[in-house]
Formats: structure tokens, sequence, C-alpha cells
């Protein structure tokens, strides 16, 4: 089978830095900062539009950071990863918490092949790391119930996200290692709308999620021009 959704380089890249995910200050310390507002907006609509505890498959769930957190809301998560040190590294940090959650070292094309569906499916900051977006998508969408929900977060292609993702974030405060991202796979909202189209999905909703440096933090904004989050459904 072939898995869209896997870039072997990307998949070490990323395994690599397993024994650090869980470290806020270490490499992955703008996905601790992103994760708080990211949770809670994907959580408030899952509340509303399908219901409180239900079912959330989350794709390239990494070290676990969204999973615990959705699960920490009361939902029951199952988190998959292609990295098998990154799903080790989360199975370990959720070990002695009640939650509602298990990790597999699986890919979406696999759960697809086993007919699993879900009422609710997260893949986020994955559809940039992606061999084929429009085919990873229509594996998402698969992954779907009937009248399911899929939530989405990327990074856009703009001048701003080059000088501060990718620039910013790697060069010059050094957030993230570097090599992490690749500008030109950055999606634009445009571009994500379409691929969701060629995957039977429409997207319903759209929100930024933008550092404050004031406050020192990220927050949902109007702003989408760096992060951005997105939720789709069949249509």
């Amino acid at each position: 089978m072939q898995h869209p959704s896997v870039i072997p380089q990307e998949i070490a890249q990323f395994n690599a830095l397993a024994a650090q995910w869980w470290d806020e200050t270490g490499p992955m310390r703008p996905l601790h900062m992103m994760n708080g507002p990211r949770a809670a907006w994907v959580g408030e609509r899952v509340r509303n539009l399908v219901g409180p505890g239900v079912e959330i498959l989350d794709v390239g769930c990494g070290a676990g950071l969204l999973s615990e957190a959705l699960a920490k809301q009361g939902f029951d998560v199952l988190g998959i990863d292609a990295g098998a040190e990154v799903v080790e590294a989360a199975r370990s940090h959720a070990q002695g918490q009640e939650l509602n959650l298990e990790y597999r070292n699986a890919t979406a094309e696999e759960l697809v092949a086993e007919g699993r569906t879900f009422p609710v499916v997260t893949a986020l900051e994955i559809v940039e790391h992606v061999a084929d977006p429009v085919a990873f998508l229509r594996s998402l969408a698969a992954l779907l119930e009937p009248d399911g929900v899929l939530f989405l977060s990327t990074l856009n292609r703009t001048p701003k996200s080059f000088l501060t993702a990718k620039l910013g974030a790697e060069y010059i405060l050094r957030l993230l290692p570097v090599g992490t991202h690749d500008w030109k796979k950055f999606v634009t909202p445009v571009e994500l709308g379409h691929y969701c189209r060629e995957a039977g999905l429409r997207l319903a909703d759209t929100a930024g999620l933008s550092f404050s440096p004031a406050r020192r933090r990220f927050e949902v904004s109007r702003d989408l021009s760096v992060n951005y989050l997105a939720m789709a459904v069949a249509g």
C-alpha cells in the first residue's frame, strides 16, 4: 500500500526529537505554546457540533501534545503516528494518567484499510509535511463517519510566514531545529480549500493562530497569514 502521508526523511527527523518532545523549553516549544489555544478551539467545536466525550482520531499525533489535551477535555482519543519513537514517547508520558487515550504506530492509510471510521479526525501541523496533500486528505475523509468533522492546521505560504515561521523560528530565534519546515510546502487557505474539495470535503471554518508579543503567547485570531486552523465537513 502506498502511504501519501509518509515522507521517510520527515518521520526520521521527528523521531530524532522524541526524547525532547515534552520539554516545554526544548525544540518543540512553539507546539507547546500553540497547544492550549488550538486544543480549546477544536474541543469547543467538537462539543457543539458532535457532542461531549466522543471518539477522536488524532492523525500525526507525534508525542501526544494534542491527544493528551483532548483526552483531558473528556474525549476518547486514539493517536496515531508513522514514527515509532514518537509514539513510544507519547505512551510513556501518558502512563499513570487516567485518560481515555490510546496510541498506535500506524498511518491514516492503514486505518482506512482496516475499515475504521470516527466522528472526529484531527490532523494538526501535518499537511505541510506529507508527500501528497490531496491523497492524504482523501484518506482522512475516508476515516470520517457520515456527518463527521475534520480539523486541520497548517502554515500559510506568505512572505510573513517565511520571515517568522521559517527564518525567524529556525535560524534567528532557534525555536525550531533548522530544516523543520520547507516554506514551499506551506499551504494557503485557498489551496487547502481546493484540496478539501478534491477529497469530497468542504471548509466550514477557519481561524488564525497568532503569536502575541505583548502577552508572549499564541491566541486564536482572524489573522491567517502564518499559522491557521481549519474545520472541514463532508460536502
